[in-house]
């Protein structure tokens, strides 16, 4: 994990923002909780190393987070966020190594993209670049995590790993949806 920049004060960020950053701390909450999912079934020690450092970073970006996004504007949704990430890290552990890399590599491709469209509105609008920084340090991270777990695959997905992707990204995305409102 590298050094990650100070958080920024939460003062009269714009709606849109808020909404984002509600988004990615239910995201940072659940990816904590993929990896502790992936924890409580894997035995794997290379597996377990990997879902450890990555459950640190995480869990920084969440603390990053936490500084920005006052309790009362976070989701309120967090206890499913939680129970989702559990179960999407569980439930690949159980199948393998392969799967579990297969989702770390879905989540966090769906996570790049969505960093990387509120850095574009925050560069668009040359606003807030303390926070905007934060989310590309974020991103970096999320980037560096993805393609860890496409070098330790053995294998191209095959097909039922490539539908469990689309779902968990496609899921990510509707998570996203709910996180920005709720």
């Amino acid at each position: 994990m590298t050094h990650m920049p100070p958080p920024v004060a939460n003062a009269d960020l714009p709606d849109w923002l808020v909404g984002e950053l509600r988004s990615d701390h239910a995201g940072e909450t659940g990816a904590v909780m993929i990896y502790r999912g992936i924890l409580s079934v894997a035995r794997d020690p290379a597996v377990r190393d990997f879902a450890q450092r990555h459950a640190a970073t995480e869990q920084g970006h969440l603390d990053l987070l936490e500084g920005l996004l006052p309790p009362r504007q976070r989701s309120v949704l967090l206890p499913i966020w939680r129970v989702a990430g559990w179960l999407t890290g569980a439930l690949p552990a159980l199948a393998g190594n392969r799967a579990i890399y297969a989702t770390i590599d879905a989540v966090e491709t769906f996570v790049d993209h969505h960093y990387q469209a509120q850095i574009d509105r925050l560069d668009a609008e040359r606003i807030f670049p303390e926070i905007r920084a934060l989310l590309a340090h974020c991103q970096a991270e999320e980037v560096e995590h993805r393609d860890e777990a496409r070098e330790a695959a053995d294998a191209p997905p095959g097909a039922l790993l490539r539908g469990w992707a689309w779902l968990v990204g496609n899921g990510s995305a509707a998570a996203v949806h709910a996180a920005r409102r709720i």
